[in-house]
């Protein structure tokens, strides 16, 4: 079982916080708005989803304490990136919408399924999050240099903490049905959904936030050619098709190669039927993270560097 902390960190958003907060790379700043309007919706899902098994859960006194502190820790990321949000849809009201249309596909998807579907759903979204927070910490110089501290720090904090609790979510998934292939029969219609979530919220982005304030369109970084683009523009003349695109940089385009590609593989390992979150490597910086957050380090401004 794993050992999860419950931090309550006083974070701080308001009208100054600028939507471009990356201009050093403003896909990566796109890509972790985008993620701000999923996680709200997202963690409310998993809460109220997985809140249906509580009965079951506490058939183990060990499955109760993981359920109880994944989801208390869920609940701190929801109510940190609400205040992240709200301060974006003080700016620009229409983002409102992105808001409510992600709630209500995740309370339609409640309503369609039994708890064991959304236990799998959960199991499968969270087992990707480790090789994709390592692969972002890893890189943290380039893709979080020169941005705002602010939110930087937000979102180097629910990395790190989804780091720690990976195992929770296929845990609490085998306590509700050990068949690892019911989780796997899922994968495609977990990662068709919660795409055409990302989907809607990013063409309402684009709608309502001027391209002057936004630089890059959030529905063409979050369509389901992002990763192989990122690709498309390394090895041989690459250079080339990538001037020829123009625009700023792939939201990974500082990644070396080999660690994208390290990314990639691990990811598709996570959706296996005998994957193990607990196996799986880390980001050093995710122990640096948490030894700062014991010494008692100002967390909301300890941006990744």
């Amino acid at each position: 079982m794993t050992d999860l902390v419950i931090r309550k960190i006083r974070w701080d958003f308001n009208e100054a916080v600028p939507f471009l907060w990356q201009p050093a790379n403003p896909n990566f700043g796109m890509f972790c708005n985008v993620f701000t309007f999923i996680a709200v919706p997202f963690e409310r899902y998993l809460i109220k989803a997985l809140s249906q098994g509580q009965a079951r859960f506490d058939e183990s006194p060990d499955i109760a304490a993981e359920a109880d502190g994944f989801l208390r820790q869920e609940a701190q990321h929801a109510s940190a990136h609400r205040k992240h949000m709200t301060a974006l849809i003080a700016q620009y009201p229409g983002l409102e919408r992105a808001y409510e249309d992600a709630t209500r596909c995740f309370d339609d998807l409640i309503a369609q399924h039994p708890v064991e579907f959304h236990a799998a759903y959960v199991a499968n979204l969270e087992a990707t999050f480790t090789p994709l927070f390592k692969a972002i910490l890893d890189n943290r110089d380039s893709l979080f240099g020169g941005s705002d501290p602010r939110v930087a720090s937000l979102m180097a904090w629910h990395f790190v903490e989804e780091i720690e609790h990976r195992s929770s979510g296929l845990i609490l998934y085998r306590h509700l049905g050990p068949d690892p292939w019911y989780r796997v029969r899922h994968v495609r219609s977990t990662f068709r959904h919660i795409g055409e979530v990302a989907a809607a919220i990013a063409r309402i982005v684009d709608e309502v936030v001027p391209v002057e304030d936004r630089v890059v369109s959030a529905e063409e970084l979050m369509s389901v050619a992002l990763l192989v683009d990122e690709f498309k523009y390394r090895g041989p003349g690459g250079r080339r098709r990538a001037a020829r695109r123009g625009g700023p940089p792939t939201l990974f385009n500082a990644v070396p190669t080999s660690h994208l590609a390290k990314m990639v593989w691990r990811l598709a390992l996570s959706q296996m039927p005998n994957h193990n979150p607990a196996d799986q490597p880390l980001p050093d910086w995710a122990d640096t993270w948490m030894s700062e957050y014991a010494r008692g380090t100002d967390m909301t401004v300890f941006a990744p560097r």
